[in-house]
């Protein structure tokens, strides 16, 4: 029979609802049930191999499954409904494997973990182990958390770096000048604003050409025998490192008007490099009329070479509760510097007849008066523009650079220019070491990472150097590698190799940008040349990423240099 419109209209409910009766009950034919959303992700029902949020496994099942611990498992979002509540002396309940783990593993190597390098002893579970790419250091010690570390003999677990070391105290280091009372401190710039400079400039042009250079011995670019290490020898040769108001070739460009501003290329190449430096350093610069002229002090950490200045944990000072006294940063400096004079004069040829001579004779060595023979160095001064459009008269700089040997193109024959440098290694295994490869084994089979490592480690001083060349217009840059003849003992060492690079393109390697450091120099200048003529000193703040220009007295550090002569003059006349 069918069924009227108004029977089906009668029999709706009354209530502004329709639709199934809603009910609070969550029983379908009696089973509980839990609604869920279907973009809700399925994990484990039950897991048996992790060891639980609150604990801390030391076989590492934790790391193993840190990819599920936080995942959400089936009806995560609503599992309040079926939470079962748990008494409390079940609370400290987990499950424990009882089975004894075996310290043999199937690898390559003797004992130890597999995929094992290096040599030494591993770590606690691992009797002669060779280490994985993440050591186990020293002697049964700690993780080492940096990358490539060797599980050698030394050291309890050394930490470069780090999140751990999110709370370690700032190092307070002294500043390289005494700020005196009398100081008027006129500008201070951060390296943040320094990084965001720019200025385009020519390769430059070559004013003056003094001195000679002697030819390079190619026999140290032949990897060493093995136990037939090179040793580097003391050798007594005059050089000179004389700052730029006292150079007399300086004084004549000057008096001729050749540039504005005059600096050698140690000076500038600081100054270019500023936002890489960690350490203290400081710069004379006077303004005389239109002339500015930047100088060093006597005694400056400018003549100084620096070890593992960028270094993550760089070498502490005997403050810091550093107790080997070898491995101060001052007493690193002092051997890096020694290393330095002595690689220059050994890699050289000396020979009278064979040798490039420079138009002009060295203008420092007096034959008379020096007892030691003349070093292999040409002195090169060169001159670049560093004006703007909006300049309505040319702003030149002429800066001193320098030359330390010569070699004949294998190809051409031709004669390049060098510049010679050596980087050195004291410790590897020490405090202040950075993470740095044993050069000895690793110098010859990873060459590229030996390289990356000191590119990390010594990024101020790698860049000073690529500038100084780029500045001299060389050919080559050589880089030698010495080392320790015992890591103990910071006065013998020996040369492992040594390495030559285009200037220009290993400064792209190390992400080095002329122009930024152009437009540093620049920028200093022009506010020195806004200020009445005097004497300002322009510090690198020892603890902090900024500069700070100061103006001091006329005769500031005239009065210290005469100080230190007349003591020396005392010291000579108690002797006698």
């Amino acid at each position: 029979m069918p069924i009227s419109l108004a029977d089906l209209v009668s029999k709706l409910p009354s209530d502004e609802t329709w639709g199934p009766p809603t009910t609070t009950d969550a029983l379908v034919d009696g089973v509980p049930y839990a609604p869920y959303s279907k973009g809700d992700k399925l994990g484990r029902m039950a897991d048996w191999t992790t060891e639980g949020k609150d604990r801390e496994g030391r076989g590492g099942r934790q790391q193993y499954n840190r990819n599920w611990k936080d995942q959400q498992v089936y009806g995560a979002g609503t599992s309040s409904l079926f939470a079962v509540q748990v008494a409390e002396d079940e609370s400290s309940f987990s499950v424990v494997d009882n089975t004894r783990a075996s310290t043999k593993t199937r690898g390559f190597g003797r004992g130890g973990a597999t995929f094992m390098r290096g040599r030494g002893r591993g770590g606690r579970d691992a009797r002669g182990g060779r280490g994985t790419f993440q050591r186990v250091g020293g002697r049964g010690g700690q993780q080492q958390n940096y990358y490539d570390q060797r599980g050698g003999r030394g050291g309890r677990g050394r930490r470069f770096g780090g999140w751990k070391d999110y709370d370690k105290p700032q190092r307070n280091r002294d500043s390289s000048v005494n700020i005196k009372p009398d100081w008027t401190m006129l500008e201070e710039i951060d390296f943040n604003r320094l990084a965001k400079l720019n200025l385009e400039t020519s390769t430059g042009e070559d004013i003056e050409s003094y001195g000679f250079l002697y030819y390079y011995d190619r026999l140290y670019d032949r990897p060493p025998v093995k136990n037939t290490e090179r040793k580097l020898n003391v050798v007594d040769r005059a050089a000179y490192n004389v700052t730029t108001s006292q150079d007399p070739i300086i004084h004549e460009l000057a008096e001729k008007d050749e540039a504005t501003i005059f600096a050698t290329d140690n000076i500038l190449s600081m100054l270019m490099c500023a936002p890489r430096s960690i350490y203290s350093w400081d710069i004379v610069i006077t303004r005389s009329g239109n002339k500015i002229f930047l100088d060093k002090r006597d005694g400056s950490s400018l003549d100084m070479v620096s070890v593992n200045e960028n270094a993550a944990d760089a070498p502490l000072e005997a403050s810091e509760g550093n107790k080997d006294t070898l491995n101060f940063p001052g007493a690193l400096a002092l051997e890096a510097t020694f290393i330095n004079h002595n690689f220059v004069n050994q890699t050289v040829i000396e020979s009278d007849t064979a040798k490039y001579e420079m138009p002009h004779e060295n203008p420092f060595y007096n034959p008379s008066e020096e007892t030691e023979a003349l070093a292999s160095k040409a002195y090169k001064y060169r001159r670049f523009d560093l004006s703007l459009e909006k300049d309505e008269d040319p702003l030149h700089l002429i800066v001193r650079t320098e030359l330390d040997a010569v070699v004949k193109n294998n190809i051409s024959g031709e004669d390049q220019l060098l510049v010679i440098k050596a980087l050195n290694e004291f410790d590897h295994k020490a405090q202040g070491s950075g993470g740095a490869l044993d050069w000895r084994s690793k110098l010859t089979s990873q060459r590229g990472a030996v390289v990356a490592t000191e590119m990390k480690n010594n990024s101020c001083k790698l860049a000073r150097w690529t500038v100084q060349s780029i500045l001299a217009r060389a050919d080559v840059m050589k880089v030698g590698f010495v080392s320790r003849a015992n890591p103990k003992s910071n006065d013998r060492h020996v040369i492992l190799g040594v390495m030559g690079y285009d200037p220009r393109k290993f400064a792209e390697q190390m992400n080095l940008n002329l122009n930024n450091g152009w437009g540093i120099v620049r920028t200093i200048i022009d506010m020195v040349r806004g200020m009445k003529d005097g004497k300002y000193v322009l510090v690198k703040d020892p603890n902090k990423s900024l500069l700070r220009l100061y103006e001091v007295p006329a005769g500031t550090f005239e009065e210290e240099e005469e100080g230190a002569l007349g003591a020396v003059e005392e010291g000579g006349e108690d002797g006698e």
